[in-house]
């Protein structure tokens, strides 16, 4: 018998003021069994630092070629793939070429390093992906605050993001981005 996604809920308060951005976000998050809670909660930084009323979860890891999190337009064309961890180079060539734009949030550390050195040069030659580095310190610290119901209050001015949980201590990090 399969094993079944594990469900977190999770209410953010988004602050972001360099889009504008002001709402919050009241989601439902499905943890495929073979997913740390590191790999959901960089989702879920995902989700914040793009948030928008039509930003959604993908299916996960369990649905090969397809984002962990995307925004559609009204007409259903996809205007923004996110992918989470160390994704295929290749999949990422087929995202650009079906996205406007496409994010990568790299996590893992060394593995994150080696990922970036294999690849740079490939994904530098799509000029619609933007990679961001989530270092293992931030990466990790988000992982402690995992609970099944989540409330996190987040804001965003001049690319330095505060992540705070009531009851406990505020993470102030930027996230080092490896290409525009």
């Amino acid at each position: 018998m399969a094993l079944k996604s594990t469900i977190f809920k999770a209410e953010l308060q988004v602050s972001d003021l360099d889009r504008g951005h002001f709402q919050t976000h009241s989601l439902t998050i499905a943890r495929h069994p073979s997913e740390t809670d590191e790999r959901m909660m960089v989702r879920l930084l995902a989700f914040v630092l793009d948030a928008d009323e039509r930003l959604e979860f993908g299916r996960g890891l369990s649905s090969e070629g397809e984002a962990d999190l995307v925004l559609t337009d009204l007409t259903g064309a996809i205007d923004l793939w996110i992918d989470v961890g160390l994704p295929d180079e290749r999949e990422i060539r087929k995202a650009s070429g079906r996205a406007s734009r496409v994010k990568l949030y790299l996590y893992g550390g060394r593995a994150a390093s080696l990922w970036w050195r294999q690849n740079e040069a490939a994904i530098a030659r799509l000029d619609n992906v933007h990679v961001v580095d989530v270092p293992e310190e931030i990466s990790r610290a988000l992982a402690a605050s995992a609970s099944r119901t989540m409330r996190f209050d987040c804001t965003i001015q001049e690319g330095d993001i505060w992540w705070s949980a009531p009851g406990a201590e505020t993470l102030h990090f930027k996230l080092p981005t490896l290409k525009i």
